[in-house]
């Protein structure tokens, strides 16, 4: 049987760097580079595996798709994809877990210096001329904190948060965790209420999956327990956050800052209240995107897709 494979939204994971040759071994494979909803029934016509990163499947995709037998996300998050229509349409669903975890926890340092060092602050500043016009040999503008000694508070304790973990403790940082269930399993890491997290942490790093339970779950209330020299870090999901109470945080002084890779609309909207906040420094969902985070995603897309055509599939979600 020849297989009919079509990448929707291709340019997510590969904008020219990867190769998706490799996929073609297993039938006709055709790849757009971006594709709406609404386009889907007519991009995925006749395939019957399709592979997405962002794109929306839900019952009226699957019932349009009569053919389709297995749904491939290109990324960790699934929640695009409705899973229980899956089932009842007999379609297979997978994923790639845990290829990005050391370029998230990067990324999660990355704004952590730039925060506690004001980097892109004091960059902009010498660019201006500001050391050239400064009397002695050292020019900083704002405080500078050494993260030594701090505590780290994480909200999630899966792969990610472990990798912030062991570099947070590796520059002497204390690490405190608050996770569904079960211990720090000899991570010397002590597991504690989310309240205390907020109330103990000089940095609150978020690594939990947008639910029910966890959605806005940083608001108002939340925020007023943190200390007002305290840092927020997301690289999870925008979702997790109510943004106009981070916004009023930050323009009153409320909490010291905030680096965030993810906003809850994505791209954000112009009048989006964090993109102009305080001391709010935003990258564009950018930490799972490095090169050999990608490579090694793509990888896994082809030994997903190899696993569900030899009967045994793997990393299925549903």
């Amino acid at each position: 049987m020849t297989h009919k494979i079509v990448i929707l939204d291709g340019y997510a994971l590969n904008p020219g760097d990867l190769d998706y040759s490799p996929l073609k071994k297993f039938g006709e494979l055709t790849v757009h580079e971006r594709c709406s909803r609404e386009e889907i029934p007519a991009l995925a016509r006749d395939a019957d595996i399709v592979l997405g990163n962002k794109t929306v499947f839900g019952e009226k995709e699957f019932a349009q798709l009569p053919n389709l037998k297995y749904v491939g996300i290109q990324a960790t998050g699934f929640n695009v994809v409705d899973l229980e229509a899956a089932r009842r349409h007999g379609v297979t669903v997978t994923n790639v877990p845990a290829y990005s975890t050391s370029s998230v926890a990067q990324l999660t340092f990355a704004h952590l210096l730039n925060l506690t060092f004001h980097l892109s602050e004091h960059a902009a500043e010498i660019q201006g001329g500001a050391w050239t016009r400064n009397p002695d040999f050292t020019y900083w503008s704002h405080p500078l904190v050494e993260l030594a000694g701090k505590t780290m508070g994480l909200v999630g304790f899966g792969n990610i948060a472990r990798k912030v973990a062991q570099i947070a403790q590796a520059m002497d940082m204390r690490v405190i965790a608050a996770r569904k269930s079960g211990g720090n399993e000899g991570e010397n890491v002590e597991i504690v209420p989310i309240e205390e997290i907020f109330r103990q942490s000089d940095v609150v790093s978020l690594h939990c999956p947008a639910t029910a339970e966890t959605l806005e779950l940083v608001n108002e209330r939340t925020l007023a327990l943190m200390k007002p020299t305290a840092f927020l870090i997301n690289t999870a999901r925008g979702v997790l956050i109510d943004e106009k109470a981070l916004a009023d945080a930050l323009n009153h002084g409320k909490i010291a800052g905030a680096g965030l890779d993810v906003l809850s609309e994505e791209p954000p909207k112009a009048e989006n209240p964090l993109l102009t906040a305080r001391n709010c420094f935003c990258t564009a969902h950018i930490a799972w995107a490095t090169l050999a985070a990608r490579k090694r995603c793509l990888d896994t897309v082809i030994r997903n897709v190899e696993a569900f055509l030899s009967g045994m599939p793997e990393n299925v979600v549903s």
